[in-house]
């Protein structure tokens, strides 16, 4: 990739550009910033998981009707929600690893937002005049990614630690995660795919080996 750089010279009154083309730098992806990418990745494929296991197989309803089933083999009966406490407190070891990596992934992103404060991994400027379509485009899915994320484990500490009065309407608001968080992973493993077989190949093995 090359970038070029502009010369002003006057010669008998007038002015002359002339280009001059330089090879770029590729920038060398640090140790830290791969372990902050991929420990971040983890994380957030884990709270995935395990929001879609509490979604589907691990479900409350579903879970209490397979429970009021096997009970009434026993001839045991239990109203609806005794069936849906119990299957609650079956999952909660399950949600509890959610909890736990969303309290991770909060001190990995506050770690994320204060590094550019000391010109360390800082976000690409999408107002910038030098910057291509592309690269702009780019900026803002980061810039609104983190934004919503930003929201996203905020709502999460505060249904943890808030007031509960407050739980019902939190929750509506985290849940809406998933509506940006499968999009941003699929147009980040395809972005990733198409500057790879294009315009930047080998940047897979540098994110990996630096």
């Amino acid at each position: 990739m090359a970038f070029h750089t502009m010369t002003h010279i006057i010669k008998n009154g007038r002015t002359e550009v002339y280009i001059c083309f330089k090879k770029m730098k590729t920038r060398k992806l640090t140790v830290a910033f791969r372990l902050m990418h991929f420990t971040s990745a983890l994380c957030i494929v884990c709270l995935l998981i395990t929001i879609f296991l509490r979604m589907n197989w691990m479900n409350k309803d579903q879970m209490a009707g397979i429970i009021d089933a096997n009970l009434k083999t026993l001839n045991i009966s239990l109203t609806q929600d005794q069936l849906v406490k119990m299957a609650k407190q079956i999952r909660k070891p399950m949600w509890d690893w959610h909890i736990y990596i969303g309290y991770v992934l909060i001190g990995l992103y506050s770690v994320r937002m204060i590094l550019p404060f000391f010109r360390q991994m800082e976000f690409r400027n999408p107002f910038s005049i030098t910057a291509t379509l592309k690269e702009k485009i780019q900026a803002w899915i980061y810039i609104l990614f983190y934004f919503f994320l930003g929201i996203t484990l905020l709502t999460g500490l505060l249904i943890e630690v808030g007031p509960k009065s407050f739980k019902a309407s939190l929750e509506s608001v985290h849940e809406l995660s998933l509506y940006y968080l499968i999009p941003f992973i699929v147009l980040h493993f395809g972005g990733v795919l198409l500057a790879e077989l294009s315009t930047q190949k080998g940047i897979i093995s540098k994110m990996v080996s630096g």
